[in-house]
């Protein structure tokens, strides 16, 4: 552990002296916070007479009887908006990790790393701790920033109940770290291949796709985000996980990647 601290500790000593990984860390949960704090304001007076064409129909399907369209039509905003505090901890582990790999190609740090008796589990482990670690946080933070100023500026008790069901603290709080794993192994897993770190940060963006697909599918009512469907694709994203740090490790060639970026 104290081998994996040390690469911790190093990686934040390094990549937060990068004023725009530190302005991403900060600066992009506030953002997904607020963005939703502003669609339930400009909500919270929407007339009830004309949002019927506004809303997919399963949406309305599931508005209980008794609550007032107005309220079903933010259920269904916040909804849309939550899926942002997925694209966090996709987002910043890459921006992290990519100025990390950028870093060590540059400053030629990753030669006497390298040359320590650390092995590349231990190296990797450190990686993906310095990149998930900041990222969870931040995300965390700002979703509590949103659920707080969601209480403040809703008045209808449906809407609160509805912003703080459980399965939006099973995605935020599990799906969340697990995606960010995803996120910083798959960013590893690409720079070990490639010859440019540019290049493994323009593809490691991919990993965003699953959850821009999710948030699409919900907006056009193709599918409705359920207790159910949080916790299979957490399994799903935890099964890729394993997969994508058994592959990291193995890509992860000490010598090959140190040839290929001389």
């Amino acid at each position: 552990m104290e081998k994996i601290k040390t690469i911790v500790l190093k990686e934040w000593a390094e990549v937060f002296k990068n004023r725009l990984v530190l302005s991403t860390v900060i600066f992009m949960p506030l953002l997904f916070a607020i963005i939703p704090l502003i669609m339930l304001y400009l909500t919270r007076s929407t007339s009830m007479n004309d949002l019927t064409s506004d809303m997919p129909s399963q949406i309305m399907q599931l508005c209980p009887e008794g609550v007032a369209l107005g309220e079903c039509f933010q259920v269904f905003m916040a909804g849309q908006m939550m899926l942002l505090f997925m694209l966090s901890p996709l987002i910043i582990p890459v921006n992290i990790a990519a100025y990390s790999i950028v870093g060590e190609k540059t400053t030629r740090s990753l030669e006497p790393l390298l040359a320590t008796p650390i092995t590349t589990a231990e190296l990797l482990i450190g990686k993906n701790l310095a990149a998930v670690i900041p990222a969870v946080v931040a995300t965390w933070f700002g979703f509590f920033i949103y659920v707080i100023g969601a209480a403040i500026i809703v008045k209808s008790p449906y809407v609160i109940a509805s912003l703080l069901d459980p399965k939006w603290w099973l995605a935020i709080g599990i799906i969340g770290p697990l995606l960010a794993v995803l996120s910083v192994n798959f960013s590893l897993m690409v720079s070990s291949r490639v010859n440019d770190p540019r290049v493994a940060e323009q593809l490691s963006v991919v990993v965003i796709l699953p959850i821009l697909a999710i948030f699409f599918g919900q907006m056009f009512g193709v599918l409705l985000i359920n207790r159910q469907l949080v916790l299979a694709f957490a399994a799903i994203v935890l099964l890729i996980d394993l997969g994508l740090v058994f592959l990291s490790i193995r890509l992860f060639q000490r010598e090959t990647i140190l040839t290929r970026w001389k």
